[in-house]
């Protein structure tokens, strides 16, 4: 049974999704704010449920020796080390729909808010004044709304702000022109944006790309009397630069959710007039916080329970159906990684992975991770799907992919090549009917090879008695031969054999079958076929 360790406020509905799919799962709060008291448990746990209060630090992962799962409850993952759970082989979910409503709805209120100065108005008519003349507005109807980023809540923002009867104009380097014709905005370049909207919000998140998208020079492209809204992550804007085009008049309002600096206690926008500030609200609705949670809950009892990989962000989502149906080809593109990773002594340049047929359609990401796991796992144990690719690419491996139609006398098949600065080594597979993956091709040669846990492969020249010795060897050393393949690529040419055998092959059949001469390589392989 799967245990799971809920260290943050999560909602009593997704504690019991956990239970009733059989999961073992702790509920205390208060560990995630005990740094020490989440170091002496984490090991206990194949899965860590979590919020924003609790922080997976490269320490903390690495007393993780049990740990399979990080799911976040909302969209922000900033307290999880990301690439340290990677090459610890850890997968990291979150959950980037469940507030996308939220979110989208609190941008819309803060733009009314800033246009309308309603928290000030608020304030004063708290305070028994009748200020009406001092809170004049704008409305919303025909201006110019410039969208940085639509994504998921930007485009909910767009279809809102639509409703209102704005002109919406969006900027994102994904958005293409049927996608933004679709959503009725025109696309347009950032400098364009910049200087023609009245209104400007943000939904990207904070990398290196957009950190200070909105800069001190972005801001003197601004057109006079903008308003800005700021309600996906601090960070975006450069707040000091902005403070003071809000003092000089430039830019007529801003109205901000988020903060470089959070909790932010102080800010150059704190106690400027037309400015409105919120203390990260966007995803604070009863309904968001319940939905986050129970997204999380199920997306970690799928993968846990099933294998199935949503919203991860380290790793190639897989759906519970595709699960079932890759299964088999998952277990195929290990077992091709494995067969070369064993045989493949010296450092590998590339892999490149061929798939033909029906399983050019699946995902292949996924099953790219499988492949490079495989081959990776003959030197280090302890790499899987999320971890391999990541040392792959650290060093410096480039891994390449092609899809084409079914070619040839199999439905479908993967093919798995090799590079090195020595050599090319290749291999090919496809899964029967039964659900059983098989070997079809080693070098070239043509084969039927049923795949167990412990394998013999050998080459060697076309000769006569082959099958003898191996078959004397094997037997006189109390190996048994469950299944026995052969193949060739011509008569005298180059030959090769793979034995399906009961028991590992110890190293004196080894020896032994080595030194009747008639062998260029013997090669003993374990698979894991369970």
């Amino acid at each position: 049974m799967p245990k799971v360790l809920v260290s943050d406020k999560l909602s009593e509905t997704a504690v019991q999704i956990f239970r009733d799919r059989g999961i073992d799962v702790t509920f205390d709060p208060t560990i995630g704010k005990d740094k020490d008291k989440l170091l002496e448990v984490i090991g206990n746990y194949d899965g860590l449920a979590i919020r924003s209060a609790t922080k997976v630090s490269e320490k903390v992962l690495a007393a993780a020796t049990n740990l399979q799962v990080i799911g976040r409850a909302g969209i922000g993952v900033d307290n999880v080390d990301i690439p340290a759970a990677s090459k610890k082989g850890v997968i990291v979910m979150n959950t980037p729909f469940g507030n996308s409503i939220t979110t989208a709805e609190h941008a819309i209120a803060m733009m009314f808010s800033v246009a309308r100065q309603i928290p000030e108005a608020s304030v004063s008519t708290h305070a028994g004044k009748w200020e009406k003349s001092k809170f004049m507005g704008v409305e919303l109807f025909s201006k110019t709304l410039g969208v940085v980023g639509a994504g998921n809540i930007g485009s909910i923002v767009i279809e809102r702000a639509r409703a209102l009867q704005m002109k919406v104009i969006a900027y994102d380097p994904f958005l293409t022109e049927e996608r933004a014709t679709k959503l009725g905005v025109e696309k347009v370049e950032l400098d364009d944006l910049w200087g023609r909207s009245d209104f400007i919000t943000f939904h990207v998140p904070l990398t290196d790309k957009t950190r200070h998208i909105l800069s001190a020079d972005a801001i003197a492209k601004l057109k006079p009397g903008v308003r800005i809204v700021n309600c996906a992550r601090g960070g975006l804007v450069d707040e000091a630069a902005l403070a003071e085009a809000l003092k000089a008049g430039h830019v007529a309002g801003a109205a901000f959710d988020v903060f470089a600096e959070e909790p932010a206690t102080a800010s150059p926008l704190f106690h400027l007039p037309n400015v409105v500030v919120t203390p990260h609200l966007g995803a604070s609705t009863t309904e968001a916080q319940e939905n986050v949670a129970i997204q999380v809950a199920e997306q970690m009892s799928d993968y846990l329970l099933s294998g199935a990989v949503t919203n991860a962000l380290n790793m190639p989502s897989v759906t519970a159906e595709e699960a079932k149906v890759m299964g088999p080809w998952v277990k195929l593109a290990g077992h091709l990684g494995a067969f070369a990773g064993q045989l493949t002594g010296e450092p590998i340049r590339a892999i490149n992975l061929l798939y033909n047929g029906e399983v050019s359609e699946m995902n292949t990401a996924a099953l790219n991770a499988a492949a490079v796991a495989g081959i990776m796992q003959a030197t280090n144990p302890d790499v899987n799907m999320v971890s391999a690719p990541v040392i792959a690419k650290d060093r410096g491996v480039e891994i390449s992919t092609t899809t084409q139609a079914k070619s040839g006398v199999f439905d479908a098949y993967i093919k798995l090549t090799v590079v090195t600065d020595e050599r090319e080594r290749s291999i090919a597979g496809t899964v029967f009917s039964d659900g059983k993956p098989r070997f079809i091709q080693i070098k070239g040669i043509t084969i039927d090879a049923e795949i167990g846990a412990h394998m013999v492969y050998t080459t060697n020249e076309d000769v006569p008695g082959i099958i003898g010795a191996l078959g004397n060897t094997l037997g006189s050393n109390g190996v048994n031969i469950a299944n026995f393949t052969l193949g060739r690529s011509g008569k005298a040419g180059d030959a090769i054999a793979l034995l399906y055998v009961d028991e590992p092959v110890p190293a004196k059949a080894v020896s032994d079958l080595e030194a009747t001469g008639l062998f260029s390589l013997v090669q003993p392989l374990k698979f894991d076929v369970g």
